[in-house]
């Protein structure tokens, strides 16, 4: 594409935690709201002793006792046939939105895409760069590198229902991309729209803090694009997943973009960054 991609440290010729180019200060960017938008559910130690492992049980329990089983071996394996589908039609610069222990991030790396994946995990973006891929541990409702400049943004893996409201997730993807960006989602394989308390379990026991989720078939996520402005562009099955590809719609115009995107101190985590200082942003990789 013609555009410039979002400049990511990291890179060669780009040493710093710039942004890009900005455009001139507007009025502060509103982040769309979200339940607990700063909360950090997925840092429960159930999650993160499985990442540790590679392996599960583990669970999303709602509040009735319903189990949702989680693949944890297929997330911290390579990419299968139907991430390669999903690789495949990616465009440009990637943001991986929840990326998790990083096979899609350390996949695009490994093909010389530009790519960044955000998690609240501290484990997972841990994992995600000992693969080789970059990742930032951040919310996606907390600003971000390059808004308004991510060519295709990633929500895999059942990550449509982070925040438990779609349509807010929606509208904060929509910021994030360009201008007729590519949205990939993964959606649930029944035709399902529901929004529940949920926490993560190992079925032994242990589980984390309650958050909000979301789960969205296709029918579903397609009536909440149209109706935060999203053009459809494809749906595909692989097996027993569901995917959604849609086009933003917003213009520059549209965007209401804030003259501070990132904080200065808070940068993308590289493999050269492993041995520094931890902080709450930037974890390193030896946990």
């Amino acid at each position: 594409m013609n555009r410039p991609p979002p400049t990511l440290p990291g890179y060669p010729g780009h040493p710093h935690a710039d942004v890009g180019e900005r455009p001139a200060p507007a009025a502060p960017r509103v982040f769309p709201a979200a339940p607990d938008a700063t909360a950090r559910p997925w840092s429960a130690d159930p999650y993160t002793d499985a990442l540790r492992t590679g392996r599960g049980p583990l669970y999303l329990r709602r509040s009735d006792g319903w189990l949702l089983p989680l693949e944890v071996e297929r997330w911290c394996a390579g990419a299968d046939a139907a991430d390669r589908e999903v690789l495949r039609r990616c465009e440009g610069a990637v943001l991986d939105v929840g990326c998790g222990p990083g096979r899609l991030v350390a996949a695009l790396a490994a093909r010389g895409w530009r790519a960044l994946g955000v998690d609240v995990s501290e484990a997972a973006v841990a994992h995600t760069v000992r693969l080789g891929g970059q990742a930032l541990r951040r919310s996606v409702f907390e600003p971000l590198p390059g808004e308004g400049r991510w060519d295709t943004a990633l929500l895999i893996d059942g990550n449509v229902g982070i925040g438990g409201d779609p349509h807010a997730l929606l509208r904060r993807m929509s910021q994030l991309l360009a201008p007729d960006g590519l949205l990939i989602a993964e959606t649930a394989p029944v035709d399902v729209d529901e929004r529940v308390q949920v926490h993560v379990a190992d079925g032994r026991g242990a589980s984390g803090t309650a958050f909000p989720w979301a789960r969205v078939g296709t029918p579903a996520l397609l009536r909440h694009a149209r109706r935060a402005g999203w053009r459809p562009d494809g749906q595909w099955a692989a097996g027993a997943r569901s995917f959604l590809a849609l086009r933003n719609r917003s213009s520059r115009s549209d965007r209401r973009t804030s003259s501070a995107a990132e904080p200065p101190n808070s940068t993308a985590v590289t493999s050269s960054q492993r041995d520094r200082n931890p902080s709450p942003e930037r974890p390193v990789a030896d946990l």
